[in-house]
């Protein structure tokens, strides 16, 4: 009974979610301490705390965004390697603050099987990333072949292996804890993998689809904290004190036109809208081909109520504008919730942000959290309303297969058309 009760005491108040009672020894658990570079603190020390730190998002700001053009400007491979980088990042932040607030120091194994996990779920997603869309290398190498034919059973081993090590770890006294630090590794698996998965599932759509999503979360942050700061008197959610109705409202009216203009220039390269797909030739990632319907300029008419505000009839924009209104709602209306759900996360734990990575702004997950809520809706979108078939990717697996095999499907197509009665005009073209 002794036993039992001492348990009860050590995992019960470690993880309590009392409010009234320190969980954490009265100390926030995961210091966040604001490092500004010291040439900065000189630089700004005679201005006040409010602007001080105004300048310092402000500089930072601009050099994030620096960034974010030059790995645009190196290319596809380089921005999935980045943000690949960015998810083990994210990864480490959430589980530091778990290891810290569940006080998990003593647990066998705890982060050794996090990364594991984080491994085992990375091969999976990318693995069938790779089957998807390198299809035609997959199948020209041997080694490829078998991993891409057995890919899901080895994932599923892989992750069994794992599960088995957790077991094999369940130490008398921090049962609970570890269950606990358990469903805390898969949840961050959840939010941060899968999502960062579906944002290079959209990069392979064409770059436009990666770019203007991102920018306008982006640009919301931005135009919502510059109206807040300037105009901001009414409190918009208690979650987040500072956010205020004025920087919603503004953030959404700023972050509409930014994407109807980014879309309007981004919309005429090939660079940007093109799929981007392996060259088995060259072995080499390629973004060129004939624009669909969505990045070509076509002649709208303007609605009679507002023919007589602009004075106009009829507009030319791309197609890709329209639905850059949709993304751009999302970013500004929506895409906020995904921050105020990382603030409740963070009070929830008593910190102030996820790590002290980025001076004046926190950890990589506090800049991504309304992030990893847009790709999954820009991958939702593009399953929903643009993405059809691919007769590149049909015609590539009709050609791994046995000549039986596509003899009876050449058939099939063949009786299919002659049905449809248009096998014969063309033969009598």
């Amino acid at each position: 009974l002794q036993e039992s009760e001492s348990e009860n005491k050590l995992d019960g108040e470690t993880a309590s979610d009392s409010e009234s009672k320190s969980e954490f020894g009265g100390s926030p658990p995961v210091p966040t301490s604001d490092d500004t570079p010291e040439v900065l603190n000189r630089a700004l020390s005679n201005l006040s705390s409010r602007w001080k730190n105004w300048w310092v998002r402000g500089i930072l700001t601009l050099a994030m965004i620096t960034f974010f053009f030059i790995i645009i400007y190196l290319g596809p491979m380089v921005l999935m390697t980045i943000v690949m980088c960015v998810q083990i990042k994210c990864f480490h932040e959430i589980i530091t603050i778990g290891y810290n607030v569940y006080h998990s120091y003593d647990l066998p194994w705890f982060r050794t099987l996090s990364w594991y996990f984080l491994l085992c779920v990375n091969y999976f997603f990318y693995g069938e990333t790779v089957t998807d869309y390198f299809f035609t290398l997959v199948q020209r190498e041997e080694p490829l072949r078998i991993l891409s034919k057995y890919h899901r059973f080895i994932s599923f081993a892989l992750y069994l292996t794992g599960f088995c090590m957790f077991v094999l770890s369940l130490v008398k006294k921090h049962y609970r804890l570890q269950f606990y630090m358990f469903g805390w590794t898969h949840v961050t698996l959840l939010i941060v993998v899968t999502q960062s998965h579906l944002i290079i599932h959209n990069l392979f759509e064409g770059m436009i689809w990666f770019i203007v999503p991102i920018s306008c979360v982006i640009c919301n942050d931005i135009m919502a904290y510059m109206f807040g700061f300037f105009f901001g008197r009414t409190p918009l959610i208690k979650l987040s004190p500072k956010k205020t109705w004025e920087g919603f409202i503004g953030g959404f009216f700023a972050t509409v036109l930014f994407g109807l203009l980014l879309s309007y220039v981004m919309s005429g390269y090939r660079c940007f809208t093109c799929p981007v797909e392996f060259n088995n030739d060259t072995n080499s990632f390629t973004v060129d081909c004939e624009p669909s319907e969505l990045f070509q300029l076509q002649e709208y008419n303007i609605p009679m109520v507002l023919q007589s505000v602009v004075g106009w009839k009829t507009v030319r924009m791309y197609p890709f504008q329209i639905h850059s209104i949709a993304l751009s709602t999302f970013a500004s209306l929506i895409g906020p919730f995904g921050g105020f759900f990382a603030s409740g996360f963070k009070r929830a734990f008593k910190i102030k942000d996820f790590a002290n990575t980025i001076p004046g702004h926190g950890g990589i997950m506090d800049r991504f959290d309304c992030q990893y809520l847009m790709a999954t809706f820009v991958n939702v979108y593009i399953a929903s309303f643009i993405r059809g078939p691919n007769p590149s990717k049909l015609i590539q697996q009709f050609l791994t297969l046995r000549p039986d095999q596509q003899l009876h499907i050449f058939n099939t197509l063949k009786a299919h058309l002659v049905d449809k009665g248009m096998l014969g005009s063309l033969e009598d073209a």
